[in-house]
């Protein structure tokens, strides 16, 4: 059991450093660029796991269109938003919007999957919004100033819901491993053609620390840390181990201190708070701990 929670810590601490390490990359790297390169490892890793255990498995033509959607939306989407806000996004509050992503999750699924909505689920949504107003406006309302750089943090957020909900759905008849292959495949092929558009213009880092941080964070953060999670997360008590997962937002906020010196301010930590027992608030006695399957 304490090896078990162990190992889930670590993967918390891995994806939270992921937006401090991903403000890093963009610096050197243009964002649709570093999204194809970062696929592209990925998926190496991913079917070079599938030959090592002979996981290899074959999608219905019926469910071809939803892994589609998934690999544009969920992966391709979801990677490239995240980068084109870390640009100019503090990564701090990135990772706390999307904390947020449970509560959106469930809107979405009361609303394609007929899930029931309840009080619990809105006060929580509530809590977390106040949240999301301190750590934003840093307590003072004359002060607000939506970034840029957010605004595609809240569609990596909400594509990253959607990326829940199609994963729900397809996982009623593949297993994860199977959905996170080919809806990668899918990302990478659908980036490559615009990672050439879209960058204007195209930065490449020349120096090896750089590549080394790519590859490491993309093989590590998707590949490495989600199977730890999977295989991890059987052994522990569901709600404990959801709570460790809503602690990636701190983790950002300290690695962010660490590596970006960025000061730690109290809005922040009021605002984490807030946001983060709005999520456990709402998702707590709904949520069933699933794998990630991305």
């Amino acid at each position: 059991m304490l090896k078990a929670y162990i190992w889930l810590t670590f993967c918390v601490m891995v994806w939270g450093s992921n937006f401090v390490f991903g403000k890093i990359l963009v610096q050197d790297f243009s964002p649709a660029l570093l999204t194809m390169l970062r696929l592209f490892f990925i998926v190496v890793f991913l079917i070079g796991l599938s030959s090592y255990k002979k996981h290899f498995k074959r999608v219905n033509k019926s469910d071809l269109l939803a892994v589609f959607f998934l690999g544009v939306i969920g992966v391709f989407i979801n990677q490239w938003s995240f980068f084109v806000g870390l640009q100019t996004a503090d990564p701090t509050t990135s990772a706390l919007i999307l904390a947020t992503t449970p509560i959106l999750t469930s809107v979405l699924a009361a609303i394609f999957l007929k899930e029931k909505l309840t009080i619990r689920m809105l006060m929580g949504s509530i809590v977390a919004i106040v949240g999301i107003y301190f750590v934003v406006a840093k307590g003072n309302l004359s002060s607000v100033h939506i970034d840029k750089g957010l605004s595609w943090i809240v569609i990596t957020m909400i594509t990253f819901a959607i990326m829940i909900i199609i994963t729900r759905l397809l996982s009623q008849r593949i297993d994860p491993f199977t959905i996170t292959l080919y809806s990668n495949v899918v990302g990478l092929v659908v980036s490559v053609p615009f990672a050439f558009l879209l960058d204007n213009p195209v930065r490449l880092s020349p120096k090896a620390p750089d590549w080394i941080l790519l590859i490491g964070t993309a093989v590590v953060v998707h590949g490495v840390a989600t199977l730890i999670w999977n295989n991890n997360i059987r052994h522990v008590d569901a709600s404990k181990a959801s709570i460790l997962s809503n602690l990636e937002p701190f983790v950002a906020m300290i690695m962010g201190l660490i590596l970006l010196y960025k000061p730690i301010t109290g809005a922040e930590i009021l605002g984490s708070l807030f946001i983060v027992g709005g999520v456990v608030l709402s998702t707590y006695q709904r949520r069933k701990l699933h794998s990630r399957s991305n």
